[in-house]
């Protein structure tokens, strides 16, 4: 039932499970099945002289032989790995096969490689969205004076308290007592805060990243726009906010001169209404640059014309509790001399 072909090297019969050839003094083994199906194949292992096998085993024979002759071979010799590729119940498996997740490459690649973070970070969003909508204004997309209120209430903190200053300068608010949406998502993420509980746990940082001189520059400028009422087109802060401010904003390195400052503005001798950006930005230059003393100030220097009403109020103001001071002494003296005699 077997032949052979001298001229291919190759050895066929009506069924083979294996067969043999040797090219360039290699020699390998392939498992072929014929292309029957299940049914087939068994009728013709059981049964080698069926001429259904025959005919297939010359065809198969006529194919091998023209395969050789054309020094063609696009067999698979990786190590046994033939008979997986073949044949499943008479059906030739799929040669491609599904590229894995681990080999892709480009922007596929990349987005799968992403997901987590980014399924972080939305997770995130949606808790700053939530937390937004907890307290936003019915009609307004922003966080309004009773929206405010109730938000520092649950902070544990008082509105008018330094931390929430911090708070709003880290969250870049144009207007007290107002947070629009993006000022909310955008401090929000500054802090890396999406709950109360992480905005609390925050404070303690953000407190000692306003003790250094040049963050606190940028908080003390800030404190100046905030204070304006954007809305009324406002240039000057009103005389008593300004006040309020300077002694908020001064909660952590209070200078020695400000209780005088403030106490000047509320006298108000030169009946000024409203301190400008210039005076206000030119103060923490005099409280870093002019002593408690005063002896350093000069009317030359381009300060504003305010500082030269001040020093000369404040110095005025000293003289006299001197005054006084001197007057005082002589009596307590002679109360004492005549109570020893």
């Amino acid at each position: 039932m077997k032949r052979s072909d001298s001229s291919s090297g190759w050895w066929h019969g009506d069924v083979y499970p294996t067969s043999v050839e040797t090219v360039s003094g290699t020699r390998w083994t392939a498992l072929k099945l014929d292309t029957l199906n299940m049914g087939q194949c068994v009728t013709k292992c059981k049964n080698p002289s069926s001429t259904l096998g025959s005919k297939n085993g010359e065809r198969e024979s006529n194919k091998s032989h023209k395969r050789s002759s054309g020094h063609k071979e696009e067999h698979t010799s990786a190590g046994g790995k033939a008979a997986g590729d073949i044949l499943v119940n008479g059906t030739k498996k799929a040669q491609d096969a599904a590229v894995e997740p681990s080999h892709l490459q480009g922007p596929a690649a990349d987005a799968k490689k992403k997901e987590p973070g980014m399924g972080a970070e939305v997770s995130s969003l949606q808790r700053i969205e939530d937390l937004f909508r907890r307290y936003k204004d019915e009609r307004e997309d922003a966080i309004l004076e009773e929206g405010m209120e109730r938000f520092c209430n649950d902070l544990c903190v008082d509105p008018t308290e330094f931390r929430v200053l911090v708070l709003a300068w880290k969250f870049q608010a144009a207007t007290m007592c107002k947070f629009t949406r993006k000022e909310f998502f955008e401090g929000c993420k500054a802090i890396n805060a999406d709950s109360l509980e992480g905005i609390c746990s925050r404070f303690p940082s953000l407190l000692n990243e306003a003790k250094q001189e040049d963050k606190f520059k940028d908080l003390y400028r800030f404190t100046f726009q905030f204070g304006l009422d954007s809305e009324e087109g406002q240039r000057s802060l009103h005389r008593e906010i300004a006040i309020a401010l300077w002694k908020l904003v001064f909660t952590q390195n209070k200078p020695l001169i400000l209780d005088h400052w403030l106490d000047f503005l509320t006298e108000n001798p030169s009946g000024i209404k409203g301190i400008s950006r210039d005076t206000w930005n030119m103060f923490l230059n005099f409280t870093q640059v002019i002593g408690p003393d005063l002896s350093n100030y000069s009317e030359d220097e381009a300060w504003p014309s305010l500082f030269d009403t001040f020093v000369e109020w404040e110095m005025e103001r000293r003289r006299k509790v001197e005054e006084t001071k001197c007057i005082r002494s002589p009596g307590t003296e002679s109360k004492d001399a005549g109570a020893q005699t």
